[in-house]
């Protein structure tokens, strides 16, 4: 059968992106659709307008530190401006996909794509066929059903509000709320972080997150744990988040309360492909669904949402379906960074997961403040961990609170993948005065 395209990719987001790119580059005919802007969740609505946030938020630590530098700065912040100036760079990065969507060759079919069959996908009513299709529709925010649900926000309009509240309330635990704390708070407005557990970021290194959780107090968020919001009512003054016999008042409340993948309207049972009770498409290891020639990558089936799991994902499913490719992702010692304020960085297994998984477990943890805040004001510390294995003397995990801690994990995650041993650590000369050289002398 003649198809119109070799690949049909739904979704112009990182995964989606690199995969269209990398196809076409083998000859291939191939088409993308997307019905928003071209570079997903990560470019338009995630991680990079979320990190420009987080840099301006930074400043007002900076401006602090700098009076112990000498520096006089009288200093102003404008909400609207730092928004105008997000948005103009998320277009301009939306034009750089476009053009490199072009300049290889993909045709951008603008709108919803949704199966006929499982060699036809429909976009705004028109068919288009397909010998091969990937599905890369990322995932979209998680908000619970309950009374007032209508009332919030979540990560997406929180990036787009049009003035800066005086007071809000976010509800959840994981990497979004903090982050988002930690920028609300620091540019001035009043932060109720809730979270239904005893302690915040669940799933990391037990140490890191009560040590980051504390910092967040210290740093003036108000952290509510062991509540759960069941409801939000909107009132003459604002909302109140109801939670139990609590009402917690705020201008905003924003929902993080976790992320789903976005198949809703796919149309998916009509290409007889499975998903999970969540949503999340079932794949094998080729990254194929449980109709052959149709596939997924990135967070619409898998757990490890992150960017360059997608990307790696795309560019190696390409590679073995195009190009006589052997490789395959591997998913151990993925380095991942919380954009907080402290920062968090982490490669590897936590303690917990390590003491499952081997008899003899050794950790060295080292506390202090950095030499940048000792002569301000700022009493921020950095906390470092390394998990290591006494067997084989492998580290098995790097986990940092404090400025800069992505920078260092990814190089630090380089080691790691290769092995990296603490004697090899211990035999690796610092660099000083910085930070980072505390990891290779403890």
């Amino acid at each position: 059968m003649k198809y119109d395209y070799d690949l049909l990719v739904i979704g112009a987001g990182s995964g989606g992106v690199r995969a269209a790119r990398i196809a076409a580059g083998y000859g291939q005919k191939v088409a993308i659709c997307e019905a928003d802007q071209v570079g997903g969740t990560c470019v338009i609505r995630g991680c990079v307008p979320k990190k420009l946030l987080v840099y301006a938020a930074q400043y007002k630590k900076m401006f602090s530190t700098a009076k112990a530098y000498g520096w006089n700065i009288q200093s102003q912040f404008d909400w609207s401006s730092l928004i105008s100036n997000k948005d103009q760079e998320i277009d301009r990065l939306n034009g750089i996909y476009l053009n490199l969507l072009d300049n290889a060759g993909v045709e951008l079919l603008q709108g919803f794509g949704a199966f006929v069959d499982p060699h036809t996908v429909a976009v705004d009513g028109d068919h288009h066929t397909a010998r091969h299709i990937l599905i890369a529709t990322g995932g979209i925010p998680a908000v619970p059903n309950i009374p007032g649900r209508d009332q919030v926000i979540t990560s997406n309009e929180a990036l787009n509000l049009a003035k800066l509240p005086e007071t809000i309330t976010i509800n959840g635990g994981g990497y979004i709320a903090v982050e988002f704390a930690g920028i609300f708070n620091a540019l001035g407005v009043e932060v109720n972080l809730v979270y239904r557990g005893q302690q915040l970021l669940r799933g990391f290194d037990d140490e890191v997150a009560a040590f980051a959780q504390q910092a967040f107090t210290e740093a003036g968020i108000r952290v509510i744990t062991n509540t759960e919001i069941d409801a939000v009512e909107k009132t003459a003054r604002g909302l109140i988040c109801h939670a139990g016999e609590t009402g917690i008042e705020s201008d905003v409340v924003l929902f993080a309360t976790g992320r789903q993948a976005n198949t809703a309207g796919l149309n998916l049972q009509a290409a007889g492909v499975d998903c999970q009770a969540n949503g999340q498409v079932l794949v094998n290891h080729d990254q194929a669904s449980s109709t052959p020639h149709i596939y997924a990558v990135g967070d619409v089936c898998n757990n490890d949402n992150l960017t360059p799991v997608a990307i790696k994902e795309g560019h190696l499913l390409v590679n073995r379906l195009f190009n006589d490719g052997k490789e395959y992702p591997e998913y151990d010692f993925i380095p991942t960074t919380v954009f907080s304020q402290p920062e968090i960085g982490t490669c590897g297994l936590t303690e917990a997961e390590a003491r499952s998984n081997h008899a003899h477990i050794e950790c060295f943890t080292s506390t202090f403040r950095a030499m940048k805040y000792a002569m301000s004001d700022v009493h921020e510390k950095t906390f470092m961990k390394l998990v290591v294995n006494q067997q084989t003397d492998q580290v098995l995990g790097i986990h940092v609170v404090g400025a800069d801690a992505g920078e260092m994990i990814q190089g630090f995650a380089v080691a790691l993948k290769q092995g990296l041993s603490k004697t090899q650590l211990n035999k690796t000369i610092g660099i000083h005065p910085t930070s980072a050289e505390e990891l290779v002398t403890m």
